[in-house]
């Protein structure tokens, strides 16, 4: 009994004592919360639709296992107008199906951070239709947010060009708007309520996040000439063996590519019926895999000074190759066109002046000029912007030089111009029915003044048997 009252008697003391201590010590320092950290990404994926991932997907399993990079991903459009080779629900139906079907795709890489934008799905090669229809800026804003939510240290996107192959607007698009993010999420002008914090009050406006700097941005692209973009950035094989999966890169991303059935059905119970020496034999013929061998990501910019071929996260054995700084700095304002001068107008145009604003690295356009794939029998529109004197002539005269087999719909003649510095124009060439190229034609667009050429632009045109429309 007098050992029990002795420990409780010690006990009591020491309580008493820490009490007292507690009243004399300095109080204890307010904990000031930091960004929420469940959501902070090394690499934040900006595509379009819902299967879009899977153009990438090799790395991100490499990254995701055997790198342990954290990886989220936006969605600009939830694919509503695409098509449904599975069931029957189209539409907006579709669309809900298909951000399942994403959300269980990327679940299979282990990526549970994955948000949907606003953009409407938009069936187009152009870049601007996407634009407009998406509503540009209510997504820039809220692609902005998200950067900065997820604080990435890499972007990677579709690349923002024209090229021959799917060549799809929406993918453009996803690449315009991730690129406007990185240059604009370390701006606090730039939607300044996302930065400001919040009062004490229950703030509603202001959302307290944090300016951010992503380090790196690069594109991958869905053009059919994949070996013209050898040496714009890191290459990685697909057909290397994870070392924490004991599988091929490839077999990783495929597997993760199951639940998009209603793009892919048929080809998806195919391979998960075949057995593991059947599919890899499917896989190693070329004509048949479904990623390019190695797979390279396209440097875009970056905000640190890195070699355009070195590793995405430069701590790997890869050597680098000669580093170069790559600024983040933006050009200066639009130029007009010089009196008596000739260039391709619309998406073309556009690109010429967001590489030079945005300064990107990555490859304007392809390596023989401009080009663009078009279906058969189709009316392929050429706009141009001719430069010219107001005060001068107001008369051009256009032609058109196409193939044989192609018709001049419109826009070739004498035409009479406006008293302005520089006029848009189009010219309208219909593509033979029925027929498709393996090798592209060139149309020759010439324009003329008082007797004197103004230029000659040059598109490449591949004639497909099908294709988005224009």
């Amino acid at each position: 009994m007098k050992r029990w009252l002795v420990v409780f008697a010690a006990g009591l003391a020491a309580l008493m004592a820490s009490w007292a201590g507690a009243q004399t010590s300095a109080p204890t320092a307010h904990v000031v919360k930091g960004p929420d950290e469940r959501f902070k990404a090394d690499i934040l994926l900006v595509v379009a639709h819902p299967d879009d991932e899977g153009g990438v997907t090799p790395y991100l399993a490499r990254a995701i296992y055997d790198e342990h990079k954290r990886v989220a991903v936006v969605y600009t459009t939830r694919g509503g107008s695409g098509g449904n080779d599975y069931t029957r629900e189209h539409g907006p139906a579709l669309a809900d199906i298909r951000e399942q079907e994403a959300r269980q795709a990327c679940a299979k890489l282990g990526i549970t951070n994955v948000w949907f934008l606003d953009g409407k799905d938009t069936a187009s090669q152009n870049v601007l239709n996407s634009l407009a229809n998406w509503g540009h800026g209510a997504n820039l804003e809220a692609l902005l947010r998200i950067v900065r939510l997820t604080r990435p240290e890499v972007i990677i996107s579709w690349l923002p060009g024209i090229f021959i192959g799917e060549n799809h607007g929406d993918h453009q698009a996803s690449g315009v708007l991730a690129t406007e993010a990185f240059d604009l999420a370390n701006d606090p002008t730039a939607f300044p309520a996302q930065v400001a914090g919040a009062s004490k009050r229950l703030e509603i406006y202001l959302e307290n996040l944090t300016p951010w700097q992503p380090k790196k941005l690069y594109f991958f692209t869905d053009a059919d000439d994949q070996k013209q973009f050898a040496g714009t950035g890191p290459a990685y094989s697909v057909k290397q063996i994870s070392p924490a999966q004991k599988k091929p890169y490839w077999r990783l991303a495929m597997d993760a590519a199951t639940p998009h059935l209603t793009q892919f059905p048929e080809e998806i119970h195919q391979m998960t019926a075949m057995s593991d020496e059947q599919i890899t034999k499917f896989m190693d013929d070329p004509q048949h895999s479904w990623w390019t061998e190695p797979m390279t990501l396209i440097l875009g910019k970056a905000a640190i000074a890195t070699g355009i071929t070195e590793p995405v996260f430069p701590n790997s054995k890869a050597a680098p190759d000669q580093p170069r700084g790559i600024t983040d700095t933006a050009g200066g304002p639009y130029t007009l066109l010089d009196a008596g001068s000739l260039r391709l107008g619309g998406p073309w145009l556009y690109y010429i002046e967001f590489r030079r604003v945005h300064n990107l690295q990555s490859p304007l356009g392809p390596r023989d000029g401009p080009e663009i794939g078009v279906k058969a029998g189709s009316v392929l529109q050429i706009p141009f912007v001719l430069g010219h004197d107001p005060a001068g002539s107001k008369e051009v005269s256009v032609d058109v030089t196409a193939p044989a087999d192609w018709k001049v719909v419109s826009g070739a003649g004498r035409l009479r111009l406006p008293a302005e510095g520089s006029t848009t124009l189009q010219v309208e060439v219909q593509a033979p029915e029925g027929s498709s190229n393996t090798k592209p034609v060139q149309i020759l667009v010439t324009a003329q003044q008082d007797g004197k050429s103004v230029g000659t632009l040059r598109l490449i045109v591949m004639v497909k048997k099908s294709a988005l429309p224009q």
